[in-house]
Order: structure tokens, then sequence, then C-alpha cells
């Protein structure tokens, strides 16, 4: 039976879509990143252990990605 998605599902897997495509975080805003950050944790994978596996692995790298662009200074020494 088809899982009716929700509007939150949609922009989830837009900005997904948009990561494979361009093939790196560095393609998406600042804003786009905090948005997917929010929207994979809402997100429940929890009877799904591979998918749950990677949805903790991309949330950790979108938090290094945010975390390079929120301070800049660190990473010109």
């Amino acid at each position: 039976m088809a899982e009716i998605l929700k509007k939150d599902d949609f922009k989830r897997v837009e900005l997904l879509n948009l990561i494979t495509k361009k093939g790196h975080l560095k393609n998406l805003t600042p804003d786009q990143l905090v948005e997917l950050d929010g929207l994979l944790k809402k997100k429940d994978y929890s009877n799904d252990k591979k998918a749950e596996k990677s949805k903790q692995k991309l949330l950790k790298q979108i938090n290094i990605e945010i975390y390079k662009r929120h301070d800049t200074a660190i990473w010109k020494i």
C-alpha cells in the first residue's frame, strides 16, 4: 500500500536529490543544510537499521559542513 507523503517528505527528498545529483553537500546553501538537518532528525528510520545508519552518517556530514561554513576562520589556519 502506498504511503501518503507529507510536505516535509517532499522537501527532504528534494534536498537529498540535490546532494546525489551534484555529488556533495557543498552545493547546498547554509539554510538548506539546516533545513535538511531538521528534516532528517524528524524522520524515523528505526525499522530499517541500514537506513538509520546512513541517516546518522549523513547527519554527521551535515553538521561538519555547517560548522565549516560557520567557523571559517578555524579552517584557514
